[in-house]
């Protein structure tokens, strides 16, 4: 039965309990990752009743081409949103890394759970097996459907080829373990460790060797700005830190008009109660990049004054519970360290990586 907007269900004992319909795309992992955030809900309220809607992405059936030339900002979004807007969901699971650091009109990320390891790991084929990125043979051809990835490669392990890798999880591996052509691919480190795959990895890269993707490891939910009610329920997921962390990173990337068809890499931490963001942008080749770090304050008594709030939104992010103040310094780390990458000459790489990937 319906109610309001909202749709309701009776039980066998006549106890009608809410329901929550949760939108996700189909891959193994996406319905990993949507279980853990249900399984939460649940835990958090007993009473409501969970339903999960599986859909396809046009990232999803675009398996031909690297991710850097489709040209859409929101590949792997926006069947879902549309989903959203049209009241068959009431909210979506994404990895945030997927997420444009601008959201439509309407919408909102009204939480960001606790990051798993942002990291990239390297995947060896089962003959390399022992062996590190380092010590692989001359001409090994790595793949990776990442710019920013095969940037920083590149330029750190030069004996090394680079080829796009397409598909899920599971088809990568499917891909790497059955042929010949990659003698290793680059995937992320959580969702290895989401599917339970951490046996696979063979190398996790520190950020020396190759810093990670804006928002990567972190799972996001986005609703309607205007559920108020179901941003308030949402609010106990949100993980302050890598809230904190990644409104830093998505400010940087935004400032910076960064993309997934430009090299731009990250690496935050949370010490002290200061906020650390190191940032780089990237040639296609590698051969030239900038890179910096800043950091700014998080109070320890901060709090947000909800009512005033909760509507505003920091680079597409309403997290309610965390403090205000926080948030705004995190917002501002990530606008400061992009202009004085600016200001040293990022516009410039950045135009010629565009131009150069959108050529080949």
């Amino acid at each position: 039965m319906e109610q309001g907007l909202f749709k309701y269900i009776r039980n066998g004992d006549g106890k009608v309990s809410r329901v929550i319909r949760i939108g996700t795309r189909k891959s193994q992992l996406a319905r990993i990752q949507t279980d853990s955030v249900a399984d939460k809900l649940k835990e958090m309220y007993p009473d409501i009743v969970v339903e999960i809607v599986a859909m396809s992405t046009t990232g999803d059936k675009i398996l031909d081409r690297a991710l850097s030339k489709i040209g859409e900002k929101s590949l792997f979004t926006k069947e879902l949103e549309t989903a959203l807007e049209k009241d068959m969901v009431d909210l979506v699971v994404h990895s945030l890394k997927d997420l444009p650091t601008t959201l439509p009109p309407g919408f909102t990320i009204a939480a960001v759970l606790k990051r798993e390891n942002p990291h990239d790991a390297v995947v060896l084929h089962p003959k390399h097996v022992g062996k590190t990125l380092e010590t692989l043979p001359r001409n090994s051809v790595i793949g990776t459907s990442s710019l920013r990835r095969a940037a920083q490669l590149k330029k750190r392990f030069p004996h090394l080829e680079f080829k796009d890798i397409r598909g899920n999880l599971n088809t990568r591996l499917k891909k790497l373990d059955e042929k010949e052509d990659f003698a290793a691919i680059i995937l992320a480190a959580a969702g290895l460790k989401r599917m339970g795959w951490e046996n696979r990895i063979s190398q996790i890269l520190e950020p020396e060797d190759c810093m990670y993707a804006v928002g990567q490891g972190a799972l996001a939910v986005e609703i309607r700005a205007s559920d108020t009610d179901i941003l308030e329920m949402l609010s106990v997921l949100n993980d302050s830190d890598t809230v904190l962390r990644c409104i830093a990173e998505r400010a940087f990337l935004r400032h910076l008009e960064g993309g997934c068809s430009v090299p731009v890499a990250v690496h935050t931490e949370v010490n002290d109660s200061q906020l650390y963001l190191t940032g780089a942008v990237y040639s296609l080749d590698g051969l030239e990049s900038l890179k910096d770090t800043m950091q700014t304050s998080i109070p320890a008594t901060d709090k947000c004054q909800e009512e005033v709030d909760e509507k505003v939104q920091r680079v597409g992010i309403t997290a309610i519970k965390v403090g205000c103040e926080s948030q705004d310094n995190a917002e501002r780390l990530g606008v400061d360290l992009a202009n004085l990458l600016l200001s040293k000459g990022a516009k410039e790489i950045l135009t010629v990586a565009r131009q150069l990937n959108d050529a080949t």
